[in-house]
């Protein structure tokens, strides 16, 4: 069964984009078809509230949402759909994305939200990923892909380390 589900890839702002692109390279490497907009849980609230109320209807299986500072988005977005929401915390100048992490984090019982590394984007894709892989056994079997070709990565890092220190 093909994955018929979008990812939809939000932000708070425009500024994100640099940090969310690994996550749009890496469902579009998926071959996950995906939405990227601008909401902001503070200056759109009522956008940002229709978008998630109608996300399912939409098609989206899975919504990620990437804010920075107070980082209210992610749960803005969780508290009006019963899509999964995963969170990318974005660091800022301010307190290096700690203060995102724990806005992003920190969700009331009722109102979960997923939340991946500080400005963790390629984690949020692969978290969406293999929550629409449950349903999708095409999409299970590119992630088994993607792991295989990790471990392979992994071992000739571990070959030549071992080559390096052999020749010292």
């Amino acid at each position: 069964m093909a994955n018929t589900k979008k990812v939809a890839v939000i932000m708070g702002s425009d500024s994100d984009f640099p940090t969310v692109s690994a996550a749009v390279k890496r469902l579009k490497t998926l071959g996950i078809p995906y939405e990227v907009h601008v909401l902001s849980a503070h200056r759109t609230p009522d956008a940002a509230a229709r978008f998630s109320k109608q996300a399912r209807e939409e098609g989206f299986g899975v919504i990620i949402a990437a804010a920075g500072k107070a980082a209210h988005l992610a749960g803005v977005l969780a508290a009006h759909t019963t899509l999964p929401v995963i969170g990318i915390p974005i660091k800022s100048s301010t307190l290096d994305g700690l203060d995102a992490l724990l806005a992003t984090v920190q969700m009331p019982s009722g109102v979960p939200v997923a939340t991946v590394a500080i400005d963790g984007a390629d984690n949020a894709a692969i978290l969406a990923a293999q929550m629409l892989a449950v349903s999708d056994e095409t999409l299970a079997k590119a992630l088994e892909e993607m792991k295989r070709q990790m471990e392979e990565g992994v071992q000739k890092k571990d070959k030549a380390i071992q080559d390096a220190a052999a020749a010292l």
